[in-house]
């Protein structure tokens, strides 16, 4: 089966083409200021004959989308509803979805959501004690993200432990420029630290994290600061850029060996944060059998992987420190420690790929072509 993977982007659209689920052919049109050309672009690169269908990256489908859909008028309709809450990603993955149905006709297209991962959080995992009246009207629910290589890295931890999916309990580390934690029990989400939006949660590139939600009102109310100035902080200044002056991790790294004393605090402060929800993530499983860490920083950066979770042994977590320093993909934890720590390289396109490809298989969302 042959699967054209489409991540749309503001401003780049990565591509990935897929036949009987090996990469055929990869790549990325960079500086984009308009989808229909780019896509035109990727159409020229690639040989599309007998292409069976396209899966789209879309970061947020709100509380209607648990699963991967195939694309309708109705479902465009539904993702550009929730372009409020994505401002950033919704409207350019709707894009690349509506330049692809009309460069491609009569080629399926799924939509793969970021949030869908995580529609088996429990209740009180995914509600802010807030007004609940005001949330409901306003859709205020933590939504989660990176779902789709946190559903990746925990079916590939449980085979490299040789176990069925049901049966594993692992916290996932996806460390990048953007970061996330999720605990999954049996292969369901069950918790995750990002919430209505992709701010909450770890420390960043650019991105604050948890804050006090007072800190917003006191700067409102004693900077003069407005909410657009408020959004480009948490987004823009924040993280390892506003602790550090660097949003890159290896550069903080780098100015951390050199003796620079913010880069050194910056550090401290991320892998303090990742060390608070793998003890908090732990407890909500209430067993723990492996620990996962994914993405940039998380594949490559050995010692955010050993400083995050130092002074664990007596939880079961250790990192063995030769293996640390040398594995690409696999085992870092000592032999025989009760919690296994790993390393494993994300592959998001190839989950958007799997999801879309089950979902062309088995038509099972093809009922909503007629609604």
């Amino acid at each position: 089966m042959k699967i054209l993977v489409l991540n749309s982007g503001s401003s780049s659209v990565k591509y990935r083409l897929y036949a009987d689920e090996q990469t055929v052919d990869k790549g990325v049109v960079e500086r984009v200021t308009d989808h229909d050309a780019a896509l035109a672009e990727v159409t020229e690169r690639l040989d599309l004959s007998d292409l069976d269908g396209v899966g789209h990256r879309v970061v947020h489908g709100g509380l209607r989308f648990s699963e991967p859909t195939l694309v309708t008028d109705e479902v465009v309709a539904a993702v550009r509803e929730l372009i409020p809450l994505a401002p950033l990603h919704n409207p350019a993955n709707l894009a690349g979805i509506e330049v692809a149905r009309r460069r491609l006709p009569g080629v399926p297209q799924v939509a793969v959501f970021d949030t869908a991962f995580h529609r088996t959080l429990p209740e009180e995992a995914a509600t802010y004690a807030i007004d609940a009246d005001l949330a409901r009207e306003h859709g205020v629910h933590r939504y989660g993200f990176h779902g789709t290589s946190h559903a990746y890295v925990s079916r590939r931890v449980a085979a490299l432990l040789g176990r069925p999916l049901e049966t594993v309990n692992t916290i996932t580390l996806h460390l990048g420029n953007g970061a996330s934690v999720c605990a999954v029990e049996g292969g369901r989400s069950v918790a995750t630290s990002m919430g209505l939006t992709p701010l909450q949660g770890l420390v960043m590139g650019t991105r604050s994290g948890d804050i006090d939600p007072g800190v917003l009102v006191y700067l409102a109310r004693n900077a003069g600061m407005g909410v657009d100035d408020l959004d480009d902080l948490l987004n823009h200044r924040s993280g390892l850029q506003g602790l550090a002056g660097a949003g890159d991790m290896r550069e903080v790294l780098s100015r951390r060996a050199a003796g620079d004393r913010a880069a050194t605090l910056a550090l401290a402060v991320y892998c303090r944060r990742i060390k608070e929800y793998v003890g908090g993530y732990y407890a909500v499983l209430g067993r723990l059998d492996a620990i996962a860490f994914t993405a940039g920083v998380g594949e490559r950066a050995a010692a955010v992987r050993a400083e995050s979770l130092a002074g664990l042994s007596r939880l079961g977590i250790e990192v063995d420190t030769e293996r640390n320093e040398r594995v690409e993909e696999g085992i870092i934890s000592p032999d025989g420690a009760p919690v296994t720590v790993l390393v494993v390289p994300t592959d998001e396109e190839l989950e958007i790929a799997t999801q879309a490809r089950g979902v062309i298989v088995t038509g099972s969302a093809r009922g909503e072509e007629g609604d």
